[in-house]
């Protein structure tokens, strides 16, 4: 049985995403493009969820977005070991850090301040829907200029089907899936790329490092 439900969930892999946001309005490009950052610093998200692991499942997955967007951005494990020297280990704690100390101590142009407002599976009756949500900002560190801002919400919902039989069978495939892999971190990944890739309306600008740099 448990074999049969396993191999309806890889099927259930090709999953039903739908991505939500509000509508993006007009975006004044003028402070980003006059600070030209080549370099960001990554900082642990905020934590506005109920699930402790948000803050990690979405920092761990911000770096290659950015990366591939044309920036130099620094190593998240010497950005930990850096603060953790220093006294600070909680997301709060280096939010509050000046962005003047910020740049003194890592030398990078902006960083990048995340708030994860929902992460985790939620159960409805038979269904369940495993939602991200993250909120950013992009901020100059050496004039403490917002340059840009962005939010994006990324939802998983387990599919259904063949009436009351069917839901429950779904429904027992999802809490198989959910207790073997961690479902809220491949929807934080997907979050990520859509909020910090770019090219995108309303998304940030290309770094110097890209080929389409100052093309937009």
């Amino acid at each position: 049985m448990i074999n049969s439900l396993m191999r309806v969930a890889m099927l259930s892999l090709a999953m039903t995403l739908v991505g939500c946001a509000a509508p993006q309005a007009e975006v004044d490009y003028s402070a980003f493009r006059e600070s030209k950052p080549a370099s960001i610093l990554v900082l642990p998200p905020l934590n506005d969820s109920v699930d402790v692991a948000a803050t990690s499942a979405v920092l761990s997955q911000a770096t290659m977005p950015l990366a591939e967007s044309g920036y130099y951005v620094l190593p998240v494990a010497v950005m930990e070991e850096t603060f953790r020297q220093n006294g600070l280990v909680t997301p709060t704690d280096i939010h509050d850090v000046p962005a003047p100390k910020l740049r003194e101590i890592f030398g990078a142009d902006s960083a990048l301040y995340m708030t994860v407002k929902e992460y985790g599976a939620q159960y409805v009756v038979l269904a369940s829907t495993v939602t991200v949500s993250i909120e950013a900002d992009l901020v100059d560190l050496r004039t403490g200029t917002k340059l840009w801002s962005g939010q994006k919400l990324v939802s998983y919902a387990g599919g259904s089907g063949g009436g009351i039989l069917g839901m429950l069978i779904q429904a027992v495939v999802d809490q198989v899936i959910n207790t073997l892999s961690d479902r809220g971190y491949q929807v934080a990944g997907m979050t990520n790329q859509a909020l910090l890739s770019a090219g995108q309306p309303g998304g940030i600008l290309y770094g110097p490092r890209s080929p389409h740099y100052e093309t937009q």
